[in-house]
């Protein structure tokens, strides 16, 4: 453990030089030559393409090249236009190269500015940006960060850069929570250019005027400038002046602070968002960025940094740990002792009070890659904070725990990310289909077709049954109702293979149906999965069904379960029915079939799911499905549910199915020919 602390460490310090180039961003390739500063520079791969920089490495120095390539006499005057040349292209390739050469920035600690020099999350950072814009495609970002590591500022100076050296006429809007802060994106700006030698705004040899401005004002409203040598223009707006976002062609966007905007009456983040970004083009050299701090779930920051996340946007996410950041460390004198205290505590789920982590958690950002001496700061700091939720909300170490919510957590993080070792991408997807959508026709023709659309997910297929002998209670499919609009909840049809509880092993999950859709309709699809799944067990949990969704009742008035779930029941016997009472059996009372979930059944399967996670009693497929868990709380009122913003529909189809599986359906058997068939649709629902 030491030792892989010093390797850390020495990585966290691994050599970094802007100027030389040496460990600076994207992939480098070291050259010598002579009569440049530095003598030796390691150089952007794909600067090395450029003419001029592929005849100084092949002849090794500016004097030859001089003399070889341009046929002059090496002067001193020669030598210089030379070096000027090779820096010009160099900033045009090396953003790093070009801050730390000539972007000026306050300096945090008082005194003169001082040049940008990208600490390590920075360099992460810009490396993103690099990656797109080397590719020719447009930058789409959001920044979920830890607090004081300058992201922001390294946002705004590239966007400068882009600016200043790469095009002409590229339009930049800054977006600020207040005005004050976007103020202060602003005298960020007006210091670089500032600073800026006017020269650089010309090409070598172009004419110019020393004295000339650097910066005009456009119009009397103060929020936008001019540079009139790149023809471009730097407009400044706030989340407190709407109309200051509206209009405008603009090729570049930095949205500071998103997640602290706040809805009022007649504005929105989403209505300002789009006021700022729906003039920009998808193409290179465009950028629309969004950073924030975390502020709670549900809002329109969490939402699309979780969309991003999942790659359902033209956004990428991007998060910044409290640890991968420079100032966040602690000297350790004992460094063994410290080592030897977390690992002796790396099971403790308790913390000794409020003001401490636990071991266990102590434990797990070590594991994440932190090092001793930032888990020693962490230990120091977490003494500030009464809430575990105080210290995440301003030092998170994962972009999970960084949206900070209200309840308390119901499943063990450690226990659900142990389970992320199963998930996979489906072997098949599809759809089933048969010679008809609803009613005995939806069973007839029953076969499964592939589609890459398709919203039904296969990881196994159904085993068929040998000739001489099948499986009782294999598979089981649980249903959990949504709605048919995008903004619905989803509607999840899950199936388990049950085989291996008959030797004492683990229900797992092998397929999923998710989408929206009528609810009629998935009832009659659930069926199909059931029956395409050896006549599984069929759950169907009935709540929405019972509500009389108002998307349906134009269609079907009463009672939509008995409507629906009998219909199916006629068609496939082998449906869920609740446990009747002896005065219900006596009084001949018809069954209900589904699963109702209540005030007293859903404390009952979540305590079963809690224990099933906390054991590791099944194995779990679909990496959405952890995000469910690690989303979903026990609110103050004592009710559970998934955190604003989020959904709990695979959840509650696991939860529901585990807790039949678990406590209600027998055990898998053989049974050998002879016997009759529990479910099937030939044999009914006779008893073997």
């Amino acid at each position: 453990m030491l030792a892989e602390n010093e390797r850390r460490k020495r990585e966290f310090a691994s050599p970094f030089n802007p100027l030389t180039g040496e460990g600076s961003i994207g992939k480098r390739c070291k050259v010598a030559i002579d009569g440049l500063a530095p003598h030796e520079q390691w150089l952007p791969e794909e600067m090395l393409e450029v003419p001029l920089v592929r005849a100084l490495m092949r002849r090794g120095s500016v004097k030859a090249f001089l003399e070889k390539d341009l046929r002059v006499s090496d002067s001193a005057m020669d030598r210089s236009k030379v070096a000027e040349q090779f820096i010009r292209v160099r900033m045009k390739y090396d953003f790093a190269f070009w801050a730390a050469l000539l972007a000026y920035i306050k300096n945090k600690g008082g005194g003169d500015d001082v040049l940008f020099r990208l600490n390590r999350p920075q360099r992460r950072l810009i490396e993103r940006f690099e990656e797109r814009r080397r590719a020719d495609e447009p930058i789409r970002l959001i920044l979920l960060k830890a607090r004081q590591w300058g992201g922001s500022t390294a946002i705004q100076i590239y966007m400068a850069w882009l600016q200043l050296v790469h095009e002409v006429g590229l339009n930049s809007l800054i977006v600020g929570l207040q005005n004050s802060v976007a103020d202060e994106i602003k005298d960020m700006f007006d210091r670089l250019v500032r600073n800026y030698p006017i020269e650089l705004l010309y090409e070598i040899g172009e004419r110019y005027d020393a004295r000339a401005a650097k910066m005009t004002g456009v119009g009397k409203s103060g929020y936008i400038h001019r540079i009139p040598q790149r023809n471009c223009k730097i407009k400044i707006g706030s989340a407190e002046r709407p109309d200051s976002v509206r209009g405008g062609d603009y090729n570049l966007v930095h949205c500071s602070e998103v997640g602290l905007w706040r809805k009022t009456e007649g504005k929105s983040p989403e209505d300002m968002v789009r006021s700022a970004c729906s003039g920009v083009l998808l193409k290179g050299y465009t950028m629309i960025v969004y950073e924030s701090t975390a502020n709670g779930t549900g809002n329109f920051f969490h939402t699309e940094y979780e969309s991003a996340k999942r790659g359902e946007s033209q956004f990428e996410a991007m998060f910044v740990a409290w640890y991968e950041i420079e100032q966040y460390r602690l000297a350790v004198e004992d460094e063994e002792d410290f080592a030897r205290r977390l690992i002796a505590g790396r099971e403790r789920e308790s913390a000794e009070n409020d003001r401490r982590a636990s071991g266990r958690y102590l434990w797990s950002l070590w594991e994440r890659g932190a090092t001793l001496e930032a888990i020693a700061w962490y230990i120091e700091e977490r003494a500030k904070f009464h809430d575990d939720g105080d210290m995440a909300s301003e030092f998170p170490s994962d972009d999970i725990e960084a949206f900070v919510h209200s309840g308390a957590r119901v499943f063990d993080r450690y226990k659900v990310e142990q389970l992320r070792g199963g998930c996979r991408m489906p072997r098949w997807r599809g759809e089933l289909v048969a010679d008809g959508e609803q009613g005995a026709k939806a069973m007839e023709g029953l076969r499964f077709a592939e589609d890459s659309q398709g919203a039904l997910w296969i990881w196994e297929m159904p085993e068929a049954d040998d000739d001489g002998s099948w499986i009782t209670d294999r598979y089981l499919v649980t249903v959990d109702i949504g709605g048919r609009g995008m903004k619905s909840d989803w509607s999840v049809i899950v199936v388990f293979d049950r085989l291996m509880q008959m030797e004492g092993g683990k229900p797992m999950v092998v397929a999923q149906w998710y989408g929206h859709i009528d609810m009629d309709l998935l009832a009659w699809k659930a069926a199909q999965v059931a029956a395409y799944y050896n006549d599984a067990l069929l759950v169907i949990e009935s709540n929405t069904l019972e509500t009389h969704d108002p998307e349906r009742r134009d269609k079907v008035e009463g009672d939509m379960s008995g409507y629906i779930l009998n219909q199916i029941k006629g068609v496939y016997p082998n449906l869920y029915a609740r446990t009747q009472t002896e005065d219900e059996i006596r009084d001949k009372v018809p069954l209900k079939y589904g699963f109702h979930t209540n005030v007293a059944t859903k404390p009952m399967v979540i305590s079963t799911l809690v224990k099933v996670l906390r054991e590791g009693l099944y194995t779990e497929r679909d990496e959405r499905c952890l995000d469910e868990y690690l989303c979903y709380e026990r609110k103050p009122n004592g009710a559970y549910g998934a955190i604003s913003g989020k959904h709990d529909d695979l959840l509650m189809t696991r939860a529901i199915g585990l807790h039949i599986a678990m406590n209600e359906m027998p055990l898998p058997r053989i049974v050998t020919s002879g016997s009759v068939r529990v479910g099937h649709r030939d044999g009914g629902m006779a008893a073997i």
